[in-house]
């Protein structure tokens, strides 16, 4: 069944796909999120849908992971975190926290920076879809079994219809993006490729 999207009320996130995240001599490269990212086509297909979702007149907001060099104040309480800081990874000015090549924001884009995995924790993600009045979260980008997953699972408690895109999300490996895709957000969001809804927002 072909997915429907209101272009005026929907919101393409581009979440973490920073180079320290899934570009090789990034902090995190040896986890194998580059060549997964590479395997998924993330960039690519990321790049193709911010186009549709901008010609369409649909919001695209970025959300970037940005710590400050020696990372202060971030809470070292679970593993992601305490890698982040001892990878000295994300840095604010640096090569890693920026975007892939690609994905940078055009005018009109909203960046949205955070701290935590969920997109929403002590951000301004919420105040800013409440102003432009988003009632659907396209999301994109990585870790899918991490941030993907987190900020999918708020978005859908906080009342919104989610869809996450198969192929606009990249992990590790193949084994934890199924295991995030096909069963942890089977009952929390939608599953579509990049291209449903590039042909969704085509068709208005």
């Amino acid at each position: 069944m072909a997915i429907k999207l209101n272009p005026k009320t929907s919101a393409l996130i581009i979440q973490d796909l920073q180079n320290d995240v899934i570009i090789e001599g990034g902090a995190f490269a040896d986890s194998g999120a580059p060549a997964h990212a590479k395997k998924q086509n993330v960039v690519a297909n990321v790049k193709a849908t911010a186009e549709a979702a901008r010609k369409a007149g649909m919001a695209v907001i970025h959300v970037w992971y940005v710590v400050e060099p020696g990372a202060p104040g971030l809470k070292i309480n679970a593993p992601l975190f305490k890698g982040v800081k001892d990878a000295k990874a994300m840095v604010r000015g640096s090569w890693g926290v920026k975007p892939a090549k690609g994905l940078e924001p055009k005018k009109g884009d909203h960046v949205v920076e955070k701290m935590r995995m969920n997109a929403f924790h002590n951000t301004r993600l919420e105040t800013l879809l409440n102003g432009l009045g988003i009632e659907t979260l396209v999301i994109s980008g990585a870790w899918t079994n991490f941030s993907i997953e987190h900020t999918a699972r708020h978005g859908a408690d906080a009342g919104y219809r989610v869809v996450v895109l198969t192929d606009g999300t990249s992990t590790v490996n193949d084994e934890w993006q199924n295991a995030a895709i096909n069963y942890a957000l089977q009952n929390v969001a939608e599953r579509v490729p990049c291209k449903d809804v590039i042909r969704a927002l085509g068709k208005r």
